[in-house]
């Protein structure tokens, strides 16, 4: 195969306008001066997918800034944090002869050089945030952190670089210790010569974990982005869901407009974010983009997954968040199904499959050892985590809803403005007596509504909008509480307070796997085992008349959480009855505590 010729990687414009050139000279001319794609995003599938190139594309973060060059082709990570509406731009303009295009690049505001002879396109405007309580250990391979411009600059890109500069400017317009034992398949990795590498739960914390933080995890060195997307229907990309961006990084300095030149603002910005300058906001015009679920953000282990493989990961997992638990074996069980847990359906207002989990008894003594190592790792085991500790100062004076401010025309950003299946840990062992004013009611509330509806009001002044939500709440508490009343409360019973101790970094990574895995695992129950349960559920109900429809749904999705536990699609009559044993457990557990 003849090789391409330009460079996707180092000048990826130069494939944009050969292939528009190509496509003018062809019969599909009329769509390409339509703005519709004439075979640029294909030949980009072609180097990223087929050609093995996307490993080769650097990841855009506050440590590659520093070297990324412009026009080059770049992955960004994030959260849609906010979508500006559609921008009109020049698409394609006549120098001559020859028709120019401009899609996938950035524009100078300077109409007195404009074309008369033009095609004015629309492309989306996206703001996109690094994803709130995202954990250090979900960045990418060391691979997508190297500099692939070490060596010179290729001749072909310099060409095209100066060719650029020659380019006439267009017009914008905008629109508004526990050591676990080594088992067979440890061993094996072992033996096929898997480099073990011991992981402390403390380290992991220390270098970036979001755990402890009581705001939107978005350090204040990293990097946000203007992402512009092109011939992609808007119901593909929805606020708040996580995505990577492939796409061609720009910086122009001629976009910049002076803050203090007011009235050029006003005329040309509705939104004062497009007139940051690049060096703050960059800008990526976007080639490819996917959606990215919690399996994409985990390696696949060393192992042959089997039933009995997965069945070994579960009880190592189970061993250890015992220990973490002051050897709580009982709450150990809750808090997998917990964690494993995600709304996968709706029906009418109710959220199917969430199951948020109250641990009670929880003091100063237990909660600043065991509490808070029950956290970090959560923290080490689920792509993005928050912690938000409960008080009466906090809830009078945080802000948990997004907002949007019509002044800058942006929506700003609240607590609860959270990426799907991020995971929520409310402490409130701190929460003493006291008032709370109009806005803390109001929080009150709002934690309240998504806890149990899996929603998030989204103010806008003049009306409310909800939002759907996927969050797993896990509440500390001292006794039930009375703000948050979730699915299941289970008095917490350890029998040692005692530090977490390292874990094996390979167990750990079998651990992020199997969580992800078998949470997205596809579930159902067979005809003959659905009648065994509805004669367990008439039979539940004859001996205790307090049982509601909310606790035969609760046992439901625990029996679904407890066959994708063990890797099984489908409920068993054995998984139907280890429900069964917990729940029983966790009676008797209530009652001891009268």
């Amino acid at each position: 195969m003849v090789g391409l010729p330009y460079d996707c990687l180092a000048n990826p414009l130069g494939a944009v306008r050969s292939t528009f050139d190509k496509a003018m000279s062809s019969d599909s001319s009329t769509a390409a001066l339509d703005g519709k794609d004439w075979g640029a995003s294909e030949v980009f599938r072609q180097f990223l997918f087929d050609d093995g190139g996307l490993s080769q594309v650097p990841l855009l973060n506050s440590s590659t800034m520093k070297w990324v060059q412009p026009n080059t082709l770049v992955r960004f990570r994030g959260m849609i944090q906010d979508m500006l509406g559609n921008e009109f731009y020049v698409g394609a303009y006549k120098d001559g002869d020859k028709w120019i295009t401009n899609k996938f690049a950035d524009a100078s505001h300077d109409p007195s050089n404009a074309s008369s002879d033009m095609r004015i396109w629309e492309r989306q405007l996206l703001y996109c945030t690094p994803v709130p309580g995202q954990n250090s250990w979900v960045e990418c391979t060391p691979d997508a952190m190297r500099n692939p411009y070490i060596s010179a600059i290729s001749p072909l890109r310099e060409k095209r670089q100066r060719e650029d500069e020659a380019i006439k400017s267009d017009v914008d317009m905008v629109e508004p210790g526990y050591a676990i034992e080594d088992s067979p398949n440890l061993k094996k990795m072992r033996e096929n010569g898997v480099a073990f590498e011991p992981f402390n739960l403390q380290k992991v914390v220390t270098e970036g974990s979001a755990s402890n933080s009581s705001t939107p995890h978005v350090e204040r060195d990293s990097v946000s982005c203007l992402v512009k997307i092109y011939d992609s229907p808007e119901s593909d990309l929805k606020l708040n869901e996580v995505f990577e961006f492939v796409g061609i990084f720009t910086f122009d300095p001629d976009l910049t407009i002076p803050i203090d030149d007011k009235e050029v603002m006003d005329d040309f910005c509705e939104d004062e974010l497009l007139c940051l300058p690049p060096s703050k906001v960059p800008r990526l015009h976007c080639v490819v983009h996917r959606k990215l679920g919690a399996s994409d953000l985990v390696s696949s282990p060393h192992l042959e997954l089997t039933t009995p493989v997965i069945k070994e990961i579960r009880e190592a997992l189970i061993g250890h968040l015992t220990a973490i638990l002051g050897h709580d074996r009982l709450a150990a069980e809750y808090i997998l199904l917990h964690l494993l847990s995600r709304v996968h359906a709706r029906v009418d207002e109710v959220a199917v499959g969430k199951l948020s989990l109250n641990l009670t008894c929880f003091n100063k003594e237990n909660m600043s050892v065991l509490g808070n190592n029950l956290k970090l790792v959560i923290g080490s085991l689920m792509p993005f985590t928050e912690c938000l500790p409960l008080t009466v100062d906090y809830l009078n004076s945080v802000t948990l809803t997004p907002k949007k401010d019509y002044i800058t025309n942006r929506l700003v950003s609240g607590l609860l403005q959270l990426a799907e299946g991020s995971h929520l840990t409310i402490d409130e062992t701190p929460l003493q007596s006291g008032t709370l004013n109009s806005g803390g009611l109001e929080n009150a509330q709002v934690l309240r509504s998504m806890m149990e509806s899996q929603k998030v009001h989204y103010d806008f002044t003049y009306y409310k909008m909800e939002m759907p939500a996927d969050v797993q709440f896990l509440i500390l508490s001292e006794g039930k509480s009375n703000i948050l009343p979730a699915d299941l409360v289970l008095p917490f019973h350890p029998s040692s307070v005692d530090s977490a101790s390292g874990v094996d970094g390979e167990m750990l990574k079998a651990w992020r796997w199997y969580l992800a895995t078998m949470k997205s695992l596809p579930h159902s129950i067979d005809p003959p085992l659905q009648k065994a349960v509805e004669d367990d559920l008439v039979a539940a109900r004859q001996e205790d008349r307090s049982l509601s429809r909310e606790d035969f749904s609760r046992w439901l999705t625990m029996g679904r959480l407890m066959s994708v536990s063990f890797g099984a699609t489908s409920l068993s009559m054995e998984h139907w009855q280890m429900v069964k044993e917990l729940e029983r457990l966790r009676k008797i557990r209530f009652q001891g505590n009268l």
